[in-house]
């Protein structure tokens, strides 16, 4: 396993920065590999939300290369834009068929259907699958505004009673979607998604967060050093020590010296 080049805890959220995206893809999946079979071992399955995203390439390439019992694992997602078609190139359900459930075979994956007639029926829909058994692990980034899933600055809310809903996204986030290659310009990206809540991502035994990427660095270093508040919704992060931050040296660049 790769060693981090850096470690530190910010609050009690755990901080490990390694020389590469490769090598922090291949730390992150060993430690969910790991999570996994401790799962699998404990009661005989393991349910696990995965994000969708560029961010997330290095680590599920690397899962890849790990020996996970994926026979018995029952696989969610995060968020879907509201109105889009599974098929769509920005859909999050086609992420998670063509990088997870096609290559990996899960036991089951519970998708987030965005184009059913009810969005609020399929939010509710969906937490219901999410509330039937506790979740073993929750693989995630952070945005570039320091959203977690479609939870937006200033409108996340850390008690959600809900662990599914429908949300607004903000300018920022229609920006990065596009800056992304997800939409051609943003008068073609949805303005409304169902996500999971800051709640339901960190109610799993243990969270990891992927962050790479310099388009990244500033909410990585917002979720270090600023208050903890919906402002930047990443930042409750450091109120959960079952979590793992995991950067490499971009991401990590407008970190504080000290850290």
């Amino acid at each position: 396993m790769p060693e981090p080049t850096t470690t530190f805890t910010a609050g009690e959220l755990p901080v490990e920065v390694y020389a590469t995206e490769r090598e922090m893809g291949i730390a992150a999946a060993e430690r969910a590999g790991a999570s996994i079979r401790d799962a699998v071992a404990r009661h005989g399955q393991a349910r696990v939300v995965i994000a969708t995203g560029n961010s997330q390439f290095a680590f599920v390439e690397a899962l890849r290369d790990q020996d996970v019992p994926w026979s018995q694992v029952t696989v969610f997602h995060m968020d879907e834009y509201v109105g889009i078609a599974a098929d769509h190139s920005a859909a999050f359900r086609r992420w998670i068929r063509e990088r997870i459930e096609e290559p990996f075979r899960p036991a089951a994956v519970h998708y987030i259907e965005g184009d059913a007639p009810d969005a609020q029926a399929e939010a509710d829909r969906y937490e219901a699958l999410l509330r039937e058994a506790p979740l073993d692990l929750v693989c995630m980034g952070i945005g570039e505004n320091g959203h977690l899933a479609f939870n937006e600055p200033y409108e996340a809310d850390f008690d959600d009673e809900r662990w599914a809903r429908i949300i607004t996204l903000t300018d920022e986030s229609v920006k990065q979607q596009v800056g992304e290659g997800h939409f051609p310009d943003e008068a073609s990206t949805p303005r409304t998604a169902i996500s999971l809540t800051i709640p339901a991502l960190l109610s799993g035994a243990s969270v990891q967060v992927c962050a790479p990427e310099s388009r990244k660095a500033a909410a990585v270093a917002a979720t270090v050093t600023q208050d903890i508040s919906p402002a930047v919704p990443s930042t409750k992060l450091r109120e959960a020590p079952h979590a793992t931050l995991f950067l490499e040296p971009s991401s990590a660049g407008l970190l504080p010296a000290t850290s």
